[in-house]
């Protein structure tokens, strides 16, 4: 793997690469206090490198109506400026790819995990048809994140010029760095994370010309250097999945939270229509409920074991859903997200891992409440009603 430009200037310093192979492009996992960097997030601002991210530039008067109309978020009259969540299903309402998108000043600006980064782009690329679109992969755009309260305030938004008031999914150019022959980079802000999902997350799309320059600014004004342990760790206890290793080949939105518009934090609008996927998407939302759900465990951290992502949950010697991220968050011990069985309640016993049984439970605080009555379901219940009168 490539290490990232920040990977390089500090592996001298303590930065720690991250194992995980599946990108081309090799991160920090932490530099060095991992849990200290999580603390520094609750009551400040961390940054995160996130290179590994792929980015993806869409140009063309139809970028917007073209992408409405093959993914899963109503985005076709997105404003300037303005970010949102977005999928791509199969036509069985699964998921494939998870992305997020801006638009800023006639260009639409995709990141997405990196390893799904050529099969996003792909598939965008075989989509176009006759649309005024044009997706071009750009590896010389970067991603990095801030994290925590002074991500928000301060020398850290004063230096970004975030405006104070601006909503969740708001974007802004970053200063001085909006030139005509060259790509404009650009701060968004995103749903918060952590525990009670409390911290603000800024995130900073960025030509690489110009990464080391905001990454020594960001930190002179007070962001202390974090890797992506502590930035999945906050993740995580937020219940926020990542495709890939929160997700499987069988997820639908439903499942993992991915259900909404912009306004909530959602990556699926319910009132539009006509994409790929659609039809599952509609029938569970007003009939039926999802086979599985995400939520928190807590894991016996004490165990000689450590399971891994992939592994299976276990109750009663029957396997009930799979393992997504494992980390040690610095509040909450071992802790983990998982996909499990609808009808596996809040306090049943757990075991995950293969090799090395580790025991767990389920966080009730994590287990959304769905006893709602679907608009579908009253609706047939209303014509049984009448029809037995």
């Amino acid at each position: 793997m490539t290490p990232s430009p920040i990977l390089t200037r500090y592996s001298g310093s303590g930065a720690v690469p991250e194992s995980d192979g599946a990108t081309a492009v090799s991160i920090a996992w932490h530099y060095g206090d991992p849990l200290g960097e999580q603390r520094a997030a609750a009551c400040g601002a961390i940054i995160v490198d996130r290179s590994d991210r792929a980015v993806i530039e869409i140009s063309g008067d139809e970028r917007l109506t073209w992408l409405h109309t093959i993914s899963s978020q109503h985005i076709s009259n997105l404003p300037d400026r303005s970010s949102a969540e977005n999928l791509s299903l199969d036509v069985n309402g699964r998921v494939e790819e998870h992305f997020v998108l801006t638009d800023v000043d006639g260009v639409t600006w995709v990141d997405t995990e990196g390893s799904r980064g050529a099969a996003l782009h792909g598939f965008l690329a075989k989509m176009v048809f006759w649309a005024k679109a044009e997706p071009v992969l750009r590896p010389d755009m970067k991603v990095v994140t801030l994290v925590g309260p002074a991500a928000r305030s301060g020398q850290i938004a004063e230096l970004l010029e975030i405006d104070p008031d601006a909503p969740i999914y708001a974007a802004g150019d970053l200063p001085e760095t909006h030139h005509e022959d060259e790509p404009l980079g650009f701060w968004r802000v995103m749903p918060p994370i952590g525990e009670n999902a409390t911290l603000p997350v800024v995130d900073v799309v960025l030509p690489e010309y110009l990464l080391d320059r905001w990454w020594s600014a960001l930190v002179d004004a007070g962001a202390r250097m974090a890797g992506t342990w502590a930035f999945d760790a906050l993740r995580v206890a937020a219940v926020r999945p990542r495709l890939g290793a929160d997700t499987d080949d069988r997820t639908i939105p439903h499942e993992v939270g991915w259900i909404g518009g912009p306004a909530e934090f959602g990556a699926v609008h319910l009132d539009k229509g006509c994409y790929r996927g659609q039809e599952t998407v509609a029938r569970v939302h007003n009939l039926g409920k999802s086979p599985r759900r995400l939520v928190l465990l807590h894991l016996d951290g004490s165990a000689d074991g450590r399971p891994a992502t992939g592994d299976p949950v276990v109750a009663g010697g029957r396997t009930v859903g799979r393992l997504g991220t494992v980390v040690d968050h610095f509040e909450l011990g071992l802790v983990a997200l998982a996909l499990v069985k609808r009808n596996v309640p809040a306090d049943t016993d757990l075991v995950v891992g293969t090799e090395n049984p580790v025991s767990a439970r389920i966080d009730p605080d994590s287990v959304r409440a769905d006893d709602h009555v679907q608009a579908g379901r009253a609706a047939v219940e209303r014509l049984r009603r009448g029809a037995g009168s």
